[in-house]
């Protein structure tokens, strides 16, 4: 039976917070007031999800359209999955909380090889047939219709013919290769999205608006540049996709669109994310040539952002979030030149606001005291590197663009600048690579530990990942492949070199997921079966990373069972070791044991812009170790990219370098504390006390209070809570102390942290009080709280006697009356005390009768933070004692706190 979905919201799953669609930012359009309603659905788990800045600016561009609202979806973890499945509710979008089943349309960002199961898996939990076949075939009396027996429910749907949501991919893996998933969507949006999505939206309202059929609407989005439509297609035997029809075209277009800083202010989760963080994107595409990087070839030309638009958008950002941390997006930050004048300038600008910037990407031979001042300070961030190679040889071939002169010289100064670890990125398994490349990767990071060492410094420590490389399409190392064996020697071989090196923690990529990753990523149409199998199976992508064993056999399985186990064992194998062959044999030959390079592939079809001719060629250049320059700062390497369809490099050059400022120093002057009393209602009982906390530091930067802070390496805002509140408790008393660096007016103060917080914690009463006199969580003495009580399952013959008005007095009575009622306590050690409940009770008295298994009690015990603490459920275990009767807490609120400090301890919220 469905239910609804505030039901299954409750305290008992993890983070029920994160499904709440009340963030800051959050869009609710009214559903009536719109034509074509959109779901983006990121199938991963909320934390990732809201942090992924595609996924926000295409939510707010969708929301920026007249006639169309856009909600979102995330894959729910497994026990929010289990009450689904258990309650036959259909997974639903956030905000408005209606089932996916009711949109118009979903797109699924799918970012790596592996992630496929998990849309299936929402699919499934949403009641939407898998395959774009089978939502088209399934007829009105086949359908699963989800069945709501209350009217107002946003889950009931008519029994008449229900016409499923077009489902739809976008993403990196999307864009490079959508032939293993061709079977689960109705189309494929290639490329950037910031026009293409809006584009597609408008013709979905015309073909509405004139009731297309689902056929004649895809042939409408067929004609769209940058719209693949796989049910147009078919595989031929040659292994190429041609059209199965004429009015579509024969290649598709991917689309590119220039970065929009302004759509980077989105949502700011009450839980923490992944990268809990402000993003602003300054560079899209690259045009370095790494010849094994997919996104490199798959996102040309090269195009930078004005850095007064960047400076804004972080700066308008910053106080529209209140985020602490911003982030610099790029395949490569360093390759925008402007990054250390924009970088310095924001540094300087939010000086005094213990501001601090992360770069994802950098280039450690453009890493320089700068750089180092921009990153650096009391918040001083991680450090990454991706060398990629232990050989110059190697990265020649490779055409990483690095000298080990480069390297050492970024790495040594990030160790001068105060950095004593630093997280380095290896590879193994590149074309050409010998076991003297493999040693080079530990021979370099000895190198480097000998070359940043001095007296009375720390021995500098790297973090190393070595990962195996996967070919990707539209590289031109696409053609090559390194057998798993061969892999697992190598890792074996690292790891002997390791054992003699300190300072070191390594990390390598298990070589069934590089395999399974090759399989997938290189694949084509008979693949999806492999997929769906893989998920009935238990495939999800948690799997990999909570039981890789498991995982791996699920899909070995699936692969088996669909007659593709041969395929797999040749990527096992190595299908093809480019440097183990002559330059003769990787031309057409009839005889080669190898595929040729004419050998039609199964992305042949997508134009990315980039020439296969010229992906041969660098392959050809990569045999023998030659270079190609960066084309947006050398001469034009001729890849076919930059033309009228996909645009041309653009370079902004650098303006005048700021000078430095100087890093953030903490103002710990405390010239005022403000003690406010507030609540906590509704569905903010279901954020924690951790993100509460998270909640005020943001609250306090957009209201720009004057907040003090604390000393030391990690300063902090100086905001006390008083005590921390339970997940699921609401509460009309809390409270907090906020100390400032200057006095503030007590009505403007409240008037702009009022402005910040949200409508269901408000604010009661506020008061200054002494900055020399305690904390209230050191006054802290008790606390009262409304609890609801209820008896588990009563037995019937009792039932009208142990449930009567004057029973439940009778247990109050006798609690009251008791001197002692022993609990036995363990505490985080172990250890066992006796602590004895009645002393720490004050006052109990029931409040009123809800039912006749229920009753309100109100409570006055004990809440000091030494553990002096009377809880919910001491007051329920004394009730189970004297009543014998088995209880359960059905709502906890706390009315109030009380402070030791006269003139407090009584004050009631206004």
């Amino acid at each position: 039976m469905t239910v609804a979905v505030e039901a299954l919201l409750t305290p008992d799953i993890l983070k029920p917070a994160r499904y709440l669609g009340n963030e800051l930012g959050a869009i609710h359009k009214p559903w009536d007031a719109v034509t074509v309603r959109w779901v983006l659905t990121y199938p991963e788990i909320y934390e990732v999800g809201a942090s992924n800045l595609g996924h926000m600016i295409l939510y707010s561009i969708l929301n920026a359209q007249p006639r169309q609202l856009c909600d979102r979806a995330y894959l729910p973890a497994s026990d929010l999955a289990i009450k689904l499945r258990s309650s036959q509710t259909p997974l639903f979008a956030v905000e408005s909380r209606r089932s996916l089943a009711d949109f118009d349309i979903l797109g699924f960002s799918l970012s790596y090889e592996l992630g496929a199961t998990n849309i299936l898996e929402m699919l499934a939990l949403a009641g939407i047939p898998l395959t774009w076949k089978a939502r088209q075939q399934v007829k009105a009396d086949e359908q699963q219709v989800w069945q709501n027996p209350d009217a107002t429910s946003v889950h009931n749907r008519q029994a008449a013919p229900v016409t499923y949501p077009l489902i739809f991919a976008g993403g990196q893996t999307a864009t490079s290769n959508p032939e293993p998933y061709a079977d689960f969507f109705d189309f494929i949006a290639l490329g950037d999205g910031e026009e293409l999505l809006p584009e597609i939206g408008l013709v979905l309202e015309e073909g509405k608006v004139a009731g297309l059929s689902r056929e004649a609407l895809l042939l409408d989005l067929a004609q769209v540049p940058g719209v693949y439509v796989p049910q147009f297609y078919d595989m031929t035997p040659d292994g190429s996709v041609q059209p199965n029809r004429p009015d579509v075209p024969t290649r598709i277009l991917r689309r590119v669109a220039d970065p929009m800083p302004a759509y980077s202010i989105g949502l700011v989760p009450y839980v923490e994310t992944v990268h809990d963080r402000l993003t602003v994107e300054i560079r899209r595409g690259c045009t370095r040539g790494c010849r094994f990087c997919q996104p490199g070839m798959l996102t040309r030309p090269a195009r930078d952002v004005e850095p007064a638009a960047v400076v804004e958008a972080i700066e308008q950002g910053m106080r529209a979030t209140g985020y602490n941390e911003f982030s610099l997006l790029s395949l490569s930050c360093s390759d925008y030149l402007a990054l250390p004048a924009v970088g310095m300038e924001i540094k300087n600008r939010l000086k005094d606001e213990n501001i601090s910037l992360s770069l994802p990407s950098q280039r450690v031979d453009r890493f320089d005291e700068t750089i180092a001042n921009i990153l650096g300070g009391t918040r001083q961030g991680g450090l990454t590197f991706a060398p990629e190679a232990g050989t110059q040889r190697l990265r020649d071939i490779v055409n990483k663009g690095l000298t080990n002169e480069e390297l050492l010289r970024g790495v040594k100064t990030a160790w001068e600048q105060g950095w004593d670890k630093v997280k380095l990125y290896f590879m193994i398994g590149l074309p050409g690579e010998t076991d003297v490349d493999v040693v080079g990767i530990a021979d370099t990071v000895r190198w480097l530990q000998q070359e940043c060492n001095a007296k009375g410094r720390k021995r500098l420590h790297f973090n190393i990942t070595i990962s195996n490389f996967t070919p990707k399409p539209h590289t031109p190392f696409q053609w090559h492949s390194v057998a798993t064996a061969e892999f697992a020697r190598k890792q074996r071989l690292l790891r002997e070199e390791f054992r003699h090196i300190r300072g070191l923690k390594v990390n390598f990529t298990d070589v069934r997921l590089s395999a399974m990753e090759d399989f997938v990523g290189r694949g084509d149409r008979r693949l999806s079966s492999v997929i769906q199998r893989a998920w009935e199976l238990g495939a999800g992508m948690d799997a990999w990373w909570e039981s890789l064993d498991r995982a791996y056999a699920a899909w070995t399985q699936a692969i088996a069972e669909s007659g593709l186990d041969w395929k797999y064992r040749q990527v096992e194998s190595g299908e093809w070791n480019i440097f183990g062959t002559t330059e003769a044999s990787i031309q057409p030959s009839a005889s080669s044991p190898y595929p040729s390079l004419e050998t039609p592939l199964p992305w042949d079809h997508l134009d990315t812009g980039i020439d296969k001719q010229w992906l041969k060629e660098d392959l050809q250049r990569a045999l023998q170790a030659a270079t190609v320059p960066d084309c947006s700062f050398d001469g034009c390497s001729h890849c076919g990219v930059c033309s009228t369809d996909f645009g041309h490099n653009v370079v902004v050059a650098p303006p005048a370098l700021p000078s430095f400022a100087g890093h953030f120093v903490p103002n710990q002057q405390r010239a005022q504390r403000v003690r406010v009393w507030l609540g906590k209602h509704g569905e903010m009982a279901l954020v924690s006390h951790l993100d509460l906390v998270r909640l005020f530091d943001r609250v306090v930067r957009r209201a720009a209070l004057p907040i003090t802070f604390t000393g030391g390496f990690h300063p902090g805002p100086r905001i006390i809570p008083a005590s921390a509140l339970p997940l699921g408790v609401t509460s009309a008393g809390e409270i907090v102390d906020f100390e400032l660096t200057e006095v503030m007016d007590l009505a403007v103060f409240r008037s702009k942290l009022e402005a910040q917080l949200p409508a269901e914690i408000p604010i009661y009463h506020v008061e200054a009080v002494p900055v020399s006199s305690p904390a209230a969580t050191q006054l802290l003495e008790k606390a009262e709280y409304l609890i609801t009580v209820g008896i588990v399952q009563p037995d019937a013959s009792a039932a009208i006697q142990s449930l009567t008005l004057s029973a439940w007095q009778a247990w109050v009575n006798t609690i009251q009356a008791s001197d002692a009622l022993w609990f036995q306590h363990t505490t985080k050690g172990g250890k066992t005390q006796d602590i004895n409940l009645r002393d720490r009770l004050f006052d109990l008295r029931i409040e009123a009768l809800v039912s006749d298994t229920s009753i309100v009690l109100r409570y006055l015990g004990s809440h000091r933070n030494d553990g002096t603490l009377l809880r919910p459920d001491h007051v329920l275990y004394m009730l189970e004692q004297v009543s014998q009767q088995e209880l359960q807490l059905l709502q906890i609120h706390r009315e109030r706190l009380l402070l030791a400090t006269p003139e407090h301890s009584e004050l009631q919220p206004t």
